[in-house]
């Protein structure tokens, strides 16, 4: 990409669009193209056709998504497979249409099988059965990748794909049923602590181990896997290091300044057992996360105090 290439982020207002949007300013790119959903609804194919015919974007981020947590998507499988499936469908085929230069696909780690070989190498992609409770958006996410991928073996275009592991930071969604765990933990703890709890409840039994990245480390990935790479295959974006649900309640309970007991509903899902992604492959172009766990929560902890959009009690 040029300074002055003219980029179009889409879904520019969540986590990772805003983040994308930092990182590209932070770089030096000045022409962007940002719409807000009510100034461009993706799920509807005429508007999006129109929009890329008058605009012409040489590249596209495409991070606009619908997302949730496991309530969220057991209670919503159609919605969020329709929804996904039919926002990317419509970017990625209007930018091969207007002769878009490259695309960059935003999917998400849940797309590799439940029960997968861990670490999660790229190529272990629909080996075997999908986690149940988010199989709706994993089967749209899949879809949006093999798009591309088909593309650019029939009519060889330049569109990548990259699969993030749990993200968090800036701009996260902290509502008490929708949100993903650590947002959702940062609010839980946070409250429990104004209202002087003793105890906080999680959900499972803190075993599963997952993997968590800082979003402006995403950003940085993105745009930089955008200038170097291409190829049909995904890339993981990762941190390469794991811990269980239980140290990552007590980590956010330390930041948060939480001191009471930290109790496990057995009765509620724990998901995915693990979910570790293989960052090889990204580690080999030469990129590397830079920041650490801790430090990143009390960067998300600050930002939810600070935050005016965050779901009100």
């Amino acid at each position: 990409m040029e300074k002055e290439s003219k980029i179009y982020v889409a879904g520019h207002r969540g986590m990772v669009g805003s983040a994308i949007v930092r990182e590209l300013e932070r770089q030096g790119y000045h022409n962007l193209v940002l719409r807000t959903h009510k100034e461009l609804d993706l799920t509807r194919q005429d508007v999006v056709e129109r929009f890329f015919k008058e605009e012409k974007p040489e590249y596209v981020f495409l991070a606009a998504a619908k997302v949730g947590g496991i309530v969220a998507n057991q209670n919503a499988l159609a919605d969020f497979m329709y929804q996904n499936m039919i926002l990317e469908m419509n970017v990625i085929h209007s930018a091969w249409q207007n002769g878009c230069r490259k695309l960059l696909f935003l999917g998400s780690s849940c797309i590799y099988p439940r029960l997968a070989p861990q670490p999660m190498r790229e190529d272990c992609l629909l080996t075997g059965s999908l986690e149940q409770t988010n199989e709706a958006y994993a089967l749209a996410k899949i879809s949006g990748l093999k798009y591309c991928e088909y593309l650019n073996r029939q009519y060889g275009t330049d569109y990548i794909s990259v699969m993030p592991t749990n993200l968090y930071g800036p701009n996260d969604n902290y509502h008490p049923e929708h949100s993903h765990v650590l947002p959702a933990l940062i609010r839980r703890f946070h409250e429990a602590k104004q209202d002087g709890l003793d105890t906080v409840t999680c959900w499972g039994d803190g075993s599963p181990l997952r993997e968590f990245l800082y979003v402006d480390d995403l950003a940085n990935l993105c745009v930089f896997l955008m200038c170097n790479y291409s190829g049909n295959e995904t890339v993981n974006a990762g941190t390469g290091k794991e811990l269980t649900i239980k140290e990552l309640a007590e980590t956010v309970a330390r930041v948060v300044g939480y001191k009471g007991r930290i109790e496990w509903d057995t009765s509620r899902p724990n998901g995915t057992p693990r979910k570790l992604l293989d960052v090889s492959k990204a580690t080999a172009l030469g990129w590397k996360y830079s920041t650490e766990l801790e430090e990143g929560i009390r960067l998300a902890y600050d930002d939810f105090l600070n935050n005016p959009m965050r779901a009100e009690r």
